[in-house]
């Protein structure tokens, strides 16, 4: 069995706490059109790099019924910044539009097959993925972008046709698992295409 979801698999339930005191399950996000879950965390700088287009992709697609999920699984045992109190201080400050929810058990980082931060899922209305991958080519620095894999892919869905690149691999740093290095990654999870 693959490590990472599959085209046209159901999104994984999860229930979680989230930075805003509250806990969301995947049912609390059913009048959403497109569900956009993705891993991400505080410290790697492919989220830091990335985040402000993120940002202006949820923004661009909000007023299409799309919303966007973020989960942070990392272990803080490897980078105690990515702690609860770093997700809600960072919350604060950034006021990011969309929940941002931690996965302290790792459990929902395993059922979607996360393999690195940031990590996109693009769901549909019946919650069937459409799209997994990576946000853009050039997470790093955002001047630098040249393709914005997630934009296209909800540009695609919105409009009815089949995405036209579905599949990616994204680019960032590896999700810090429970008791292992920094690096390791689970023996099943390969590169996606």
């Amino acid at each position: 069995m693959p490590f990472t979801l599959q085209l046209g698999e159901k999104a994984p339930s999860f229930k979680l706490p989230a930075t805003d005191g509250k806990s969301y399950a995947l049912a609390d996000f059913d009048d959403a059109e497109t569900l956009v879950v993705f891993f991400t965390c505080n410290h790697c700088p492919f989220v830091l790099g990335s985040d402000e287009i993120t940002r202006a992709t949820a923004l661009r697609y909000a007023p299409h019924g799309v919303r966007f999920v973020a989960i942070n699984a990392n272990w803080v045992g490897v980078h105690p910044e990515d702690s609860w109190e770093q997700m809600v201080a960072r919350m604060e400050e950034k006021q990011f539009p969309w929940v941002y929810l931690h996965d302290e058990s790792q459990d929902v980082a395993r059922a979607y097959g996360a393999l690195r931060t940031p990590h996109f899922y693009v769901f549909s209305r019946d919650r069937k993925l459409v799209y997994t991958g990576r946000g853009v080519d050039e997470p790093l620095d955002a001047t630098k972008v040249t393709v914005n894999d997630l934009d296209r892919a909800l540009a695609d869905h919105l409009t009815g046709r089949p995405v036209s690149v579905p599949l990616t691999n994204p680019i960032g740093c590896n999700v810090k698992w429970i008791g292992q290095d920094e690096h390791w990654m689970p023996e099943d999870a390969v590169n996606l295409v």
